[in-house]
């Protein structure tokens, strides 16, 4: 999908140019950052473009986006444009779709305080939550988390996070959350297993020892009082949402 790299880089460039902020999330930004989702049993197709913008910036960017030839979902963007936008590049049959300040699949995840690390797309540590925040991973969710895993080692204090895994954004969401950390550390445990059946043996050992250490400083972080309250309630309380897919 060498088209939508250049769209995304082209319209998070032009809207820089009048002020605004706009990140790239989902499989394509995994696609950018990482080597390992471009060969063997990680490459997989991408049909849409998904960002983060902040929410206070939802009326100029607008605009913007129409101005660069984007059709809105007015439908959509009415009910739902306190969180949420949807644009469509007609000519090329492909779903623009924005998340305002906060990501909210399966868990809701505030990114506005944080979409000034990269450039480009969310951090290593971003993109990571966003998928391990999903309680029914599809094939797709799998792949793109296992080239995470791969290309980036968890670092317990990394000096750039924009460019590095830096396990502080991690903790600091799952040991304030039960439901955040219980999601989570089930899906590493997950791709630990699902490693050996999609990479090489040298690669599935790699994924496993940065799936342990992320799990290892999790369960050390402290956590918050509202965390342990839950913990008491535990599975028998649903901890996430199931949210509907939205297309055209």
């Amino acid at each position: 999908m060498a088209d939508g790299e250049a769209e995304a880089q082209r319209l998070v460039t032009a809207l820089q140019q009048e002020g605004l902020t706009l990140r790239l999330l989902g499989g394509l930004a995994v696609r950018l950052r990482c080597p390992s989702a471009r060969h063997r049993s990680l490459a997989r197709s991408y049909a849409d473009l998904d960002f983060v913008a902040p929410k206070k910036q939802a009326r100029p960017l607008r605009g913007a986006l129409e101005a660069n030839g984007y059709v809105a979902d007015r439908r959509f963007n009415a009910l739902h444009g306190e969180r949420r936008l949807l644009f469509y590049d007609q000519v090329h049959q492909r779903q623009i779709d924005i998340f305002l300040s906060v990501f909210e699949m399966c868990h809701k995840l505030v990114l506005e305080p944080r979409l000034q690390l990269h450039p480009l797309t969310l951090s290593p540590a971003d993109l990571l939550l966003t998928k391990l925040q999903i309680v029914e991973l599809n094939a797709k969710d799998i792949q793109d988390l296992l080239a995470l895993l791969l290309d980036f080692p968890p670092q317990e204090e990394a000096a750039n996070p924009g460019e590095q895994l830096d396990m502080r954004i991690v903790t600091q969401v799952c040991a304030h959350d039960w439901g955040w950390y219980t999601t989570v550390t089930d899906n590493l445990r997950r791709l630990a297993q699902e490693a050996d059946q999609l990479l090489q043996a040298e690669e599935a050992v790699l994924v496993k020892r940065h799936s342990e250490e992320m799990l290892r400083l999790l369960d050390q972080a402290p956590k918050s009082s509202a965390w342990k309250l839950r913990a008491l309630v535990g599975r028998r309380l649903q901890w996430y949402e199931l949210p509907e897919e939205v297309r055209r």
